[in-house]
């Protein structure tokens, strides 16, 4: 009996790496995952990463065939399927399909996070059928990918799409990738966290927030504490719906899309992003 092809998808992300093994159809077999900030460096991380692909791949390998392997990474570069400065890494140019020949005799694909959620939502999700559509992936920092007349925009140097980049606020916060103000310091995971420390320190807004120091400030606390009310938490969200909904307002004028995405880890808090989000865009 003839073996089913499958491929593996990495998402290498700032904070967390996801691996699933899918079919044709787009079905997910399994999944896992591994700390990136625990394996940062680039050979513990690919160590990592070839042997979270085995471990997966082991107990597929009787009934599955597996063809190729997809790699979504910031600063992922499609042409020369590298990651290349990436903001939250401190990786400089990683050559991945080199990296990852010497362990797997398949194809290598790769682009950066966010182009790689474009491609899925346009193959199995909300966007099969559309032509023209924006994803915004909202992590550690901010992605985005941008389909055009039913295909991903590459740009000539295959890095089309860095919305997280366009400047939100002249000489205002300082972004890892060198730049000062940058839509990624203030609509993200990390931006969140951010404003959030602003306003502790700048406001007399009653909060249990002002109790959390350091580390333990995360935005799924400031999440928490949005649901239950509180006033400087939901003034977090404000903030940061009011600068992705007004860059999005200009992306819009430029692209003309038929349809937003929104993904990621603050994108699972709801209306609580998407709502200010809306506001501020109209």
């Amino acid at each position: 009996m003839a073996k089913t092809n499958i491929v593996v998808g990495a998402d290498i992300g700032g904070t967390n790496t996801v691996l699933g093994f899918v079919t044709e159809q787009g079905e997910c077999l399994n999944e896992s995952r591994f700390k990136t900030l625990e394996h940062f460096q680039v050979d513990q991380f690919f160590t990592q990463l070839v042997k979270s692909i085995n471990d997966g791949y082991d107990e597929l390998k009787n009934d599955y065939e597996l063809i190729g392997i997809g790699i979504g990474a910031p600063n992922g570069n499609y042409y020369r399927k590298s990651v290349e400065n990436p903001p939250n890494l401190p990786w400089g140019i990683v050559d991945v399909e080199k990296i990852l020949n010497k362990s797997f005799n398949v194809p290598i694909a790769l682009t950066n996070d966010a182009n790689a959620t474009a491609i899925g939502e346009l193959l199995f999700g909300a966007g099969k059928g559309m032509k023209d559509f924006i994803v915004v992936t909202l992590g550690t920092g901010l992605g985005g990918g941008l389909v055009v007349r039913g295909k991903l925009l590459h740009g000539y140097d295959g890095f089309a799409g860095e919305l997280g980049h366009i400047n939100y606020e002249r000489n205002g916060r300082q972004c890892t990738c060198g730049l000062k103000g940058c839509l990624e310091t203030y609509a993200s995971g990390s931006g969140i966290v951010r404003t959030a420390k602003e306003l502790i320190d700048g406001s007399s807004i009653k909060s249990s927030l002002r109790k959390v120091a350091g580390k333990s400030l995360t935005s799924k606390k400031i999440y928490e504490e949005a649901r239950a009310g509180d006033k400087l938490a939901l003034q977090c969200f404000e903030l940061t719906g009011k600068a992705l909904g007004s860059m999005l307002a200009n992306i819009v004028a430029v692209t003309d899309p038929e349809a937003i995405f929104l993904f990621g880890g603050l994108a699972n808090a709801g209306d609580l992003i998407i709502n200010p989000t809306k506001k501020y865009m109209e």
